[in-house]
């Protein structure tokens, strides 16, 4: 199954029902945000009295000296907050037993924030990677943006799965990371959407880097066969250069095959944690609105 920029634009009624607002929002004057996100766009707004959970790098040290009691700065966000998807197109995302695609998931959950971010008034950056090459477009205001953007989801959806580069998952990964990193500027809402092999240290700390003046929303997307081998047998595996026969029959090999998915999965749920950006999870079976509509109410919580 392919992406096709028809389908993307269908999802343009749905998207109203995303909620794309700052999380941890502190509270809302006019129409603009309030974020703890510190950096460019970002204006000091008021001082209060510190709370439990907020930032100490917020602090207002001027007015705890004058008053002798703990206080947090509020800084207020620019009104067009900047939102770039970041979508992962390397080959392990062009595969699914039940569903879609998780390409073609991840390029549905990256049309609906798409479509969510232009109505809502922001400015929409994309950002699409593979294991060949990358595209990336500047956030803008320009209603033009979103349907190039789904253009380039459906062109290079097409072109990712004709390509046969020998990197490794982990360093075209870093790759990517290190130029989101130069592209997103502070203040952002960045949605990355992934399967998120390859993921190491390296990749955490990059992750973390952007969390540090960002919001960040973690997708991560997969297949139920990944989870867990199929019941003992044999089963024909193909693809366009490999076709094998795959044995299940095994336990210990069942019960690796099954903690490396559950390994992978906890140590994205434990770097949200840490650093407080937004996991959520979206098997290739399921509802990408309905997911997103679950995970971002959570993150207003």
């Amino acid at each position: 199954m392919q992406v096709r920029t028809a389908d993307l634009i269908a999802l343009r009624g749905p998207a109203s029902g995303l909620n794309l607002r700052a999380s941890r929002i502190r509270s809302l004057q006019g129409q603009n945000y309030l974020s703890p996100f510190k950096g460019r766009g970002m204006e000091f707004d008021e001082s209060r009295p510190y709370q439990p959970g907020d930032d100490v790098r917020s602090l207002d040290w001027r007015v705890t000296a004058r008053t002798g009691k703990p206080h947090t700065k509020l800084f207020r966000e620019e009104r067009e907050r900047p939102v770039i998807v970041a979508v992962d197109y390397r080959p392990a995302m062009f595969f699914a037993t039940r569903g879609a695609f998780k390409s073609v998931i991840a390029a549905r959950c990256a049309a609906l924030i798409a479509w969510r971010a232009t109505q809502q008034g922001d400015r929409l950056g994309g950002f699409i990677f593979s294991d060949r090459e990358h595209w990336e477009g500047r956030p803008t205001l320009r209603a033009a943006a979103t349907l190039h953007f789904l253009d380039q989801l459906a062109l290079r959806g097409q072109l990712a799965q004709t390509n046969d580069s020998t990197d490794s998952d982990r360093d075209v990964f870093r790759n990517a990371l290190a130029r989101l990193r130069r592209v997103a500027r502070p203040g952002s809402l960045i949605a990355l959407i992934s399967d998120f092999r390859g993921l190491d240290s390296t990749a955490e700390a990059h992750l973390s880097q952007l969390a540090r003046h960002n919001e960040l929303v973690l997708i991560f997307v997969y297949d139920p066969l990944e989870t867990q081998l199929p019941p003992a047998g044999h089963y024909r595996v193909a693809d366009a250069k490999r076709d094998l026969t795959l044995d299940t029959a095994g336990h210990a090999a069942r019960r690796e095959y099954a903690h490396q998915f559950d390994a992978r999965r906890e140590r994205i749920r434990r770097l949200c944690l840490r650093q407080r950006m937004v996991f959520l999870p979206c098997a290739t079976h399921e509802d990408p609105l309905r997911r997103l509509q679950q995970g971002l109410v959570q993150r207003l919580s």
